[in-house]
């Protein structure tokens, strides 16, 4: 970081990846919680419960988690953005939501640093 100003390529690569993972996790939450859970308790049908509950819980939201950490680093943004995200995360609709705002916030972040660097 040059001068207290975040370094836009790097905060720009955290945030694609972190929006990437963000977005499969939200898409196996719903399929786990739409489809999955109700095939499992309906029809005592567990093979989308399983498969999709172990791509979620043992990949995609540990990493979820570590590129939330990645970002927040890189923005600063507050402990309290940090674990409201991360527990957005595990809430099915709701991720959609968290990923949403967290790039507004990030992009309005790097407008407001860009002006105050332009100004300076």
């Amino acid at each position: 970081m040059a001068g207290g100003v975040l370094e836009f390529r790097t905060v720009d690569g955290a945030l694609l990846r972190y929006r990437i993972v963000a977005i499969i996790v939200s898409i196996l939450l719903v399929v786990l919680f739409g489809i999955g859970l109700p095939l499992h308790f309906a029809g005592h049908h567990d093979a989308v419960d399983h498969i999709v509950g172990v791509v979620h819980g043992a990949i995609f939201f540990p990493i979820y988690i570590l590129l939330t950490l990645d970002l927040t680093r890189r923005v600063r943004m507050t402990p309290i953005q940090l674990v409201l995200t991360v527990i957005a995360g595990a809430v099915p609709i709701g991720s959609f939501y968290a990923e949403r705002k967290t790039t507004q916030y990030v992009r309005e972040r790097q407008a407001t640093l860009a002006d105050v660097a332009a100004g300076s």
